[in-house]
């Protein structure tokens, strides 16, 4: 685990939602910390570089902006690089994590629709030669993966749905290059096009729950996560609601949605995410969750991650950001 000083931990603590949504926002960062803009600049870019810092810029909700799915393959030991290489090569591919299981290379695919999604899984099909388990999402319940790294863990907040609103070409270019992370740099919302009406379509998707969350992006391995188990329950349908509810505000649980199933494969339609410091803090989270009434008796599995091969923000647009201002 990376050391972080004091000023560091409150970086990343405190902005991992809701950066200020002005034209300086490091500056207003500065201000709330006791540092100047160019100090926050500099820490973000050193844990940045460091790989404590993904991105500072935006997570978008699933299947809004853009098509995407959980997909994995069943990958021989001898051939992991080789595939993992393959599947990283897409563009559309922004996760992709080696998981203890028969199906054992797991990634995240997002294209600008659904033709494209369905393309890409089929390139990588192609090009491996091993089949794809696709895995959209049906619901999510909780997919704000900001949590603190101090304190006692504390619940998370369900998800609430997004509202329906038009999305332009503009609002998508948008999205991606938040996405990718801001450019470092006292105005970086300028850099994306008019500022005044970036902040104000950004207040608008925030607002409508396009955008899940908008501030530092940490790696959490980096930060001495490195025990993250994707846990999976078969449930009926009619107990997913309520184990989905309980599940998402449930301590140390980070992540919580339903996925469709594939039956005669894989049976699991609720998938919850665990980030511990240790097996045995997850396997603590693990044991209380399943002891909830609403997951009482329920089948599950924990496949913990080994291995990250690729880490990137979601692709949701082929126009640069300058190109659709």
């Amino acid at each position: 685990m990376q050391d972080l000083d004091p000023l560091d931990t409150r970086l990343l603590d405190e902005f991992q939602r809701d950066l200020p949504l002005v034209p300086r926002p490091f500056a207003a960062i500065g201000l709330h910390l006791g540092l100047t803009e160019a100090q926050v600049i500099d820490r973000l870019a050193r844990l940045q570089a460091l790989g404590s810092v993904a991105r500072v810029g935006a997570t978008v909700r699933p299947n809004t902006a853009g098509a995407s799915t959980l997909a994995a393959l069943a990958v021989p030991e001898e051939r992991l690089d080789a595939v993992a290489a393959l599947v990283g090569a897409e563009p559309g591919v922004n996760h992709s994590y080696l998981r203890e299981d028969d199906w054992n290379l797991w990634f995240v695919a997002t294209a600008p629709g659904p033709a494209e999604l369905a393309a890409m899984l089929g390139r990588i099909k192609d090009a491996t030669g091993l089949a794809v388990l696709d895995l959209p999402l049906v619901r999510a319940f909780n997919i704000d993966l900001g949590f603190r790294l101090t304190g006692a863990r504390q619940p998370m907040t369900s998800a609430r749905a997004a509202d329906p609103i038009a999305l332009s070409d503009q609002d998508r270019t948008l999205l991606h290059a938040l996405s990718q992370g801001l450019a470092l740099v006292p105005r970086p919302f300028a850099a994306l096009g008019d500022e005044a009406r970036v902040l104000d379509r950004i207040a608008l998707l925030t607002h409508a729950r396009i955008i899940t969350r908008l501030g530092v992006i940490v790696r959490h391995r980096a930060l001495g996560y490195t025990a993250n188990a994707m846990v999976v329950w078969d449930l009926p349908e009619t107990r997913i609601e309520a184990a989905g509810q309980a599940l998402a505000v449930h301590p140390g649980v980070t992540l919580c949605y339903q996925r469709r199933i594939v039956p005669g494969v894989w049976p699991y339609a609720l998938f919850s995410m665990i980030h511990a410091t240790s097996r045995t803090a997850a396997q603590e989270v693990l044991t209380k969750a399943a002891a909830l009434p609403a997951l009482a008796g329920a089948p599950h599995k924990a496949l913990f991650s080994t291995r990250c091969f690729k880490q990137t923000g979601a692709r949701i647009s082929d126009t640069p950001a300058s190109e659709a201002a």
